[in-house]
């Protein structure tokens, strides 16, 4: 980081990770533009899990390459007399795996439906997942770098 005087601490990048719902995906296809959606996810154990359809654009992407970075904006205020923001926000980089087995995919679910659903039963939520299972994947983003930056500003706080 080049200004690495504004790198948020390892351990409050965590943090922005598990509080945040949503964050942009970023895929690059080397035959084509690169492509950034917005998604939901839940981060558990230097890993972060999405759900997805089986096909479409995005699994082609990751079929030729897994290679990705997730972005997620922690604050952003602007301040129309300084012509500025004060920002906070997390960038990962990692390798997608693409889970496809029901098995493998119990998990990430269970843990996407308590983060997006606190208040649902856990029967509620075991059924919501045998209903679903078969017509999704789990994308599992493998983080091997995480760079957290903030604004000068909110260091003088």
């Amino acid at each position: 980081m080049r200004r690495f005087k504004q790198e948020l601490p390892y351990d409050e990048c965590l943090h922005i990770l598990q509080k945040n719902h949503s964050g942009t995906l970023a895929l690059c296809d080397k035959e084509s533009y690169p492509y950034a959606l917005p998604l939901s996810y839940v981060y558990d154990e230097n890993c972060i899990y999405f759900h997805s359809a089986k096909e479409g654009h995005k699994i082609d992407i990751l079929h030729k390459n897994p290679k990705v970075s997730f972005c997620i904006i922690d604050q952003d205020e602007i301040q129309p007399l300084e012509y500025t923001t004060y920002f906070k926000s997390v960038i990962v980089f990692g390798n997608i795996e693409i889970l496809e087995d029901n098995e493998s995919k119990i998990e990430p679910l269970k843990k996407l439906g308590s983060k997006y659903a606190p208040n649902n039963t856990k029967e509620a939520l075991d059924k919501e997942i045998q209903v679903g299972i078969n017509n999704l994947v789990i994308l599992k983003l493998n983080i091997d770098k995480i760079s957290g930056k903030q604004a000068i500003e909110l260091m003088k706080e």
